[in-house]
């Protein structure tokens, strides 16, 4: 199917999804870079377009309670968020999927305090990559949109019903204007169906949800979630190929570039990928054995995929947004080598760290990585992990 592309800025065309899903609850707090998201929701429902209640609360904390409520009485919801926004909502982050509650989240990735920034990193990710939700990057405005509308296929699938965040890089992906192929109300018919949660908050059939739970029951309930989480998987894998199949854009949990052959192979997660194909090109085009492979399924974490994606290579080199201070360098790396140890055949991981706060990454620099990887590789290093561009 050939949808009418758009220009339109990122963030209004994730704003349209919620828009096409429908939606019947945003409760949201404004906070750089994702406050173009609700504004645009604010104005939909303002002038009649979204027949939604829309919830302008006090405070992120606030904005995901509001959201527990309206998910556990059956109603649609959707939020975003950003940054410290996600730190002071983090504490109640982690109930909804132990209430088993299909919220939406999008969340425009900004760098942690302090120093104060507003521009991106994945540190807000990684903060919250441990809370039980399905997680999911985009590269693009494209994936932006496309992954945020099997957000709510995959929440609300009653074999899941777990809360999802599509993570868009702050203002590289939020604030641009690309060409987007939009879809129409009537083209997703079928695809995302009326959502019936099975066990929800009435008053004419009570039920309890979030009750306290002494020890002897704790373990299974976070059990219960974890394989709730993991299982998963086979329904975002069916809702990516039924949204290829429809609409002719698929979506995998590991996705390459020029990697087949490759035996360095460089891995990238958001939109540094994209900038990342051309020094992918440029080395190729030099006669350099070098591919590309984006992670865009976060949680549930990818093991299989990751495997075969590098099993041919010799050297893969982890270019993570985030520090994981005091430990082995970046948090995406330390799960590439958990995921990759004890393997017959295992590639060298080498970390790098760079984009921090905003800071930009070129081309250039990705080949710079690539080679000092590359040498890392093959006459060590003392350090566990390089931060590229630090000024001395």
């Amino acid at each position: 199917m050939m949808s009418q592309r758009v220009g339109i800025e990122i963030s209004l065309a994730v704003a349209e999804v919620a828009k096409l899903a429908d939606v019947d609850v945003v409760a949201a707090y404004p906070i750089t870079p994702q406050t173009h998201i609700v504004e645009r929701l604010a104005e939909l429902v303002a002038n009649g377009e979204l027949s939604a209640e829309y919830i302008p609360v006090e405070s992120e904390h606030s904005a995901m309670s509001a959201c527990l409520g309206s998910s556990a009485v059956g109603a649609r919801t959707f939020t975003a968020t950003a940054g410290q926004g996600l730190e002071l909502m983090h504490e109640v982050v982690d109930v909804a999927p132990s209430l088993r509650l299909p919220i939406v989240m999008a969340v425009a990735n900004r760098a942690l305090s302090g120093p104060l920034s507003v521009w991106c990193d994945h540190s807000d990710a990684m903060g919250v990559r441990d809370c039980g939700w399905v997680q999911m990057f985009a590269e693009n405005g494209q994936a932006a949109f496309d992954l945020s509308l099997c957000a709510f296929r995959i929440a609300e699938d009653p074999s899941v019903l777990l809360p999802t965040m599509v993570h868009l890089d702050g203002f590289s992906l939020s604030h641009v204007i690309e060409p987007i192929s939009m879809l129409e109300k009537d083209e997703l018919e079928g695809f995302i169906p009326p959502y019936e949660h099975p066990f929800p908050l009435r008053p004419d059939k009570p039920v309890t949800m979030g009750a306290f739970a002494p020890p002897v029951i704790y373990t299974e309930t976070r059990k219960a979630q974890e394989v709730a989480l993991r299982s998963s998987k086979k329904v975002i894998l069916q809702a990516w190929k039924e949204f290829g199949h429809r609409f002719g854009r698929y979506y995998s949990p590991v996705e390459g570039y020029k990697s087949k052959e490759a035996t360095t192979l460089l891995l990238t997660m958001g939109s540094f990928g994209e900038t990342a194909t051309v020094a992918i090109d440029r080395m190729r085009d030099n006669g350099e054995s070098v591919g590309l492979i984006n992670l865009r399924l976060w949680r549930p974490f990818p093991f299989d995929e990751i495997r075969q994606a590098v099993r041919n290579a010799d050297i893969v080199i982890v270019f993570d947004r985030c520090l994981s201070s005091g430990g082995p360098g970046g948090p995406v790396c330390s799960e590439i080598r958990s995921a990759l140890y004890g393997e017959k055949k295992q590639p060298q991981v080498v970390s790098f760290i760079g984009g921090l706060g905003g800071r930009d990454v070129t081309p250039d620099d990705f080949v710079n990585v690539i080679r000092r990887g590359i040498e890392i590789a093959e006459k060590g290093s003392d350090e566990e992990y390089e931060m590229i561009g630090v000024r001395e």
